[in-house]
């Protein structure tokens, strides 16, 4: 009995000895949850509208470069548009997570890792008829849209 006190208490005071630092290693990462007021599909990504923080609209774009595989593809590289498929998987910067109705999503997650922008995940309502999916109206001014899609290697949105 005191043969197995006696090792335990060793092995309580060497473990430390064993143990690995971690600190060094492990990348400062933190996330910025923004509520989403609308989505539109279009040609060369998703436009969002979101609340900010002050309570006024702000529009961000995706593009659909940060979305590499389709689903619906069975892996292939997607060719299409963001409204030929909404089923994305995570392969670049964004990420498409649908899930069922729910008061807590729409959401846009914008990931910084380092103080840089790393990558974005948008929860979205899988029903696509429901009131914060829409289309871009007929005859609107689609090349204003275009300011969102010049950049694509960071996201620039204002909170």
């Amino acid at each position: 009995m005191k043969k197995l006190i006696i090792a335990l208490v060793l092995l309580a005071v060497l473990s430390p000895l064993f143990a690995q630092n971690n600190k060094e290693e492990l990348p400062n990462l933190y996330y910025i949850n923004v509520p989403v007021e609308k989505i539109y599909p279009s040609g060369k990504g998703y436009i969002i509208q979101y609340l900010k923080n002050t309570g006024i609209m702000g529009t961000v774009g995706i593009p659909n470069e940060w979305f590499i595989y389709s689903k619906n593809t069975g892996g292939q590289p997607e060719s299409g548009t963001a409204a030929a498929s909404l089923q994305y998987v995570a392969a670049g910067k964004a990420e498409i997570v649908t899930l069922p109705s729910g008061r807590n999503w729409p959401t846009l997650t914008v990931f910084y890792k380092d103080g840089e922008f790393s990558h974005i995940r948008l929860y979205v309502h899988r029903d696509k008829s429901h009131s914060t999916w829409g289309n871009i109206p007929q005859g609107s001014d689609v090349s204003r849209y275009s300011r969102f899609f010049e950049d694509t290697e960071t996201l620039k949105i204002e909170y």
